[in-house]
């Protein structure tokens, strides 16, 4: 007589003629599933987006850098006794002196910085806006796998922004350094372009007077008796010198000379860079909703390169434009002491502000906007490229 009742036949346990391991197999495979492959899933998304974000970053780098050498030049040159007449001007000077490569000069620390920043703009990006989801809707689980685009929750465009400039404002630790290795490198040569301009008065008016001598160092005739010990530039070879000449004069703090301004240059360029690019991206969606009808969801993976690259050329133009001037600032504090020593003046290291003072004295509003059109110019191909190859990788792997 069988007097299991039917509620316990539903959950009996497997029969004991199951050896211990059949049991085990058997027990797990009728429990409900865990979190367990949605968390290995979201690792293996964060995974993708340092991937995908470096190569995006040294594709857009390879096709921007000439374009960043003259832009940085341009920027550092004094206002009052410009080495260049423009970016046509500083291409061709930078050809006959240095060959095509020179267009090229300190590339390996930004092709490294490329990688590293792309990679923390776009998990920071995503994860960011999981935050987002979690703060202000108390249904979002972080945990759920969506298959498709169409199945995840959006932000509001204004919420896309605010994830895209702390964003930019994580990757302005990471990129200082590496920025700040970069600029010394680019300038370096063409403080012998023009040697009428080591004694020429330059924008660092209010640096003290000095005078050489026939001793060793710089005399400092504000301060008689005193001797600048960097009587001249030191010539690096490569990223490396820069390092160990920064280290051994400034220590660690050195290296974040410049931080501020590519803070602000990151904050808010970031939250232009991304906030311009879901615009787009979106219009682009909306119009092909309406030519399919609704009878079809559209998505962004639903867009062609060429819309994507479209998309990332408007964020990138939007993104220089928007953050130049404190590229500018940013641009002259981190070569500043080689100009001061190539004009034959004291360093005197100064703030943000009084950089931009002193800019604003010497040329007006026009001089934080020194070699803007090219460099808004470079950054649409750029830009596009990194999108679209962010895009498209995400597509193929996922």
């Amino acid at each position: 007589m069988d007097f299991t009742s039917p509620e316990q036949k539903v959950t009996a346990l497997p029969p004991l003629s199951l050896n211990p391991q059949e049991m085990k197999s058997k027990i797990t495979s009728e429990a409900p599933a865990t979190s367990t492959h949605s968390l290995g899933r979201r690792k293996t998304d964060g995974l993708k987006d340092v991937v995908f974000g470096s190569i995006a970053g040294m594709t857009g780098k390879l096709v921007e850098y000439p374009f960043d050498t003259i832009k940085v030049r341009l920027q550092s040159q004094s206002p009052e006794q410009p080495t260049f007449k423009g970016p046509l001007d500083c291409f061709r000077q930078t050809l006959q002196h240095e060959g095509f490569l020179g267009l090229y000069r300190g590339l390996s620390s930004p092709m490294v910085g490329a990688m590293l920043e792309n990679a923390m703009l776009f998990v920071a990006y995503n994860h960011i806006q999981m935050l987002i989801h979690e703060y202000t809707n108390p249904h979002y689980d972080r945990q759920k796998p969506y298959e498709k685009d169409s199945e995840k929750p959006s932000l509001e465009l204004y919420q896309l922004c605010i994830a895209g400039g702390l964003a930019g404002g994580l990757a302005s630790l990471l990129l200082t350094p590496i920025e700040l290795v970069k600029c010394k490198l680019q300038v370096q040569e063409t403080l012998n372009y023009n040697a009428n301009n080591i004694e020429a008065k330059s924008t660092f008016s209010h640096s003290e007077p000095v005078h050489t001598t026939g001793g060793s160092g710089i005399y400092n005739s504000a301060k008689p008796g005193i001797y600048l010990s960097a009587a001249k530039n030191p010539n690096f070879n490569g990223p490396y010198s820069v390092i160990k000449h920064t280290f051994k004069n400034n220590g660690v703090v050195g290296f974040f000379r410049g931080l501020f301004p590519t803070l602000v240059r990151e904050s808010i360029g970031g939250s232009v860079w991304f906030g311009t690019y879901e615009y787009i991206t979106r219009l682009f969606i909306q119009q092909k909703q309406n030519n399919l009808g609704s009878n079809v969801v559209v998505t962004k993976s639903d867009l062609n390169p060429m819309q994507l690259m479209t998309a990332g050329a408007f964020a990138g133009m939007g993104y220089n434009f928007s953050a130049f001037p404190a590229d500018s600032i940013k641009s002259v504090m981190q070569t500043e002491e080689e100009m001061m020593l190539a004009a034959a003046q004291r360093v005197n290291k100064r703030s943000f502000f009084q950089i931009g003072r002193d800019l604003y004295k010497a040329d007006g509003i026009r001089v934080f906007y020194r070699g803007c059109g090219i460099t808004v110019a470079r950054a649409a191909p750029s830009s596009g490229i990194i999108f679209m190859t962010y895009e498209s990788l995400s597509r193929r792997f996922s």
